[in-house]
């Protein structure tokens, strides 16, 4: 029997009577904007709050990244590729946006691919393509590599960056007490699996579920939820199975790690988390472009006053930044967070109203 939505706002509210404050922790980008867009926060109890965390990839690549990205697109015979969310992203006084107005060769894709095509029509000049994300985009860019190898493409390299998000959260919520549970993000476990999550559980203590994106699949996971916590129970239940299986999809899991393996890796308001990147492995290092340029590996300071890290880690909410819809606009972006289409800053916004 499906409950309707009303059934499920109810079902919260009952349980929630009475049971002191839960704080959970949804991490997924893109949960953070489903969350703003359909008021969620304002039909839950007082004693039930949402937190972002490090679940937009835009937003937890770090200044030194973005500052590698800006010193190989501000070279000669080069065509930088990246994602459109990358663009504005402030680095110092820069951004590859203020490089492109300068004249430099940046191009926007929607697809690893994309760059393969471009480095095949461009055989005279060096192709990069910027590599950002967690698992849902990690097994493209083997895809890349993998055509790049079998085609012979050696005019094209990559910027990766990728993460693997189960290392961040256990070095994140590892014997932290402001946290209550996790919304598990929904597109990342359709890759690994919900198993890959079972060390929220197993691991931290906490409660959690996987969710889907819709608002009544969101509040659905929030009642699961709120059941656990109520009778002091640690699971994490797939509240999106018709998305989301036990082991994932194993084919892109086995083609990602064909190309790449786990390193260390630094996020922005997190710092370095072993094993929570991914890096090429050796004999595909040709087509590493820190290897193939000559950067000055600048590790830039965040821009002061900036809480973007602070938001990540779940410690503060946007509308807490002195900054934010104030000099901190969409149009004039002093962070990341308010850069990214899956930032919390750019969510709230965006449905502030």
């Amino acid at each position: 029997m499906r409950y309707g939505i009303e059934d499920v706002i109810n079902g919260i509210r009952a349980l929630a009577e009475g049971l002191g404050d839960v704080t959970i922790m949804e991490v997924c980008g893109t949960h953070t904007h489903s969350i703003r867009r359909f008021g969620i926060p304002s039909i839950l109890p007082s004693n039930i709050k949402l937190v972002s965390g490090p679940g937009c990839p835009v937003c937890v690549t770090a200044q030194e990244d973005i500052a590698a990205a800006l010193d190989i697109a501000d070279q000669e015979d080069v065509i930088f590729t990246c994602f459109g969310d990358m663009m504005r992203v402030p680095c110092g006084n820069a951004s590859l946006y203020s490089l492109y107005e300068s004249g430099r060769d940046i191009r926007l894709v929607t697809s690893p691919l994309d760059a393969l095509e471009i480095a095949k029509a461009n055989p005279g000049r060096q192709v990069v393509y910027f590599a950002i994300g967690f698992e849902t985009t990690a097994p493209h860019t083997a895809a890349l590599i993998e055509a790049a190898n079998n085609q012979k493409v050696e005019n094209i390299s990559i910027l990766n960056t990728h993460k693997t998000m189960p290392q961040a959260l256990q070095a994140l919520l590892s014997g932290q007490k402001k946290i209550n549970a996790l919304l598990c993000p929904g597109h990342v476990a359709s890759v690994i699996g919900a198993n890959a999550f079972r060390f929220v559980p197993e691991k931290l203590n906490l409660p959690a579920a996987v969710s889907g994106f819709e608002a009544y699949e969101i509040l659905a996971a929030v009642l699961k939820i709120i059941e656990l916590c109520r009778y002091n129970r640690v699971d994490c239940v797939n509240m999106y199975p018709g998305v989301v299986t036990a082991d994932g999809n194993r084919r892109a899991v086995e083609l990602m790690y064909r190309f790449m393996e786990p390193a260390d890796a630094v996020w922005r308001g997190l710092g370095i988390i072993k094993k929570s990147g991914l890096k090429l492995r050796r004999e595909y290092a040709r087509f590493d472009a820190l290897a193939r340029f000559e950067i000055t590996h600048r590790k830039p300071e965040e821009p002061k006053g900036c809480i973007c890290a602070r938001i990540l880690r779940g410690d503060k909410t946007p509308d807490e930044c002195a900054r934010f819809g104030k000099d901190c606009t969409p149009d004039t972006p002093f962070g990341p967070c308010m850069v990214s289409s899956e930032g919390s800053c750019a969510a709230y916004y965006q449905y502030r109203d």
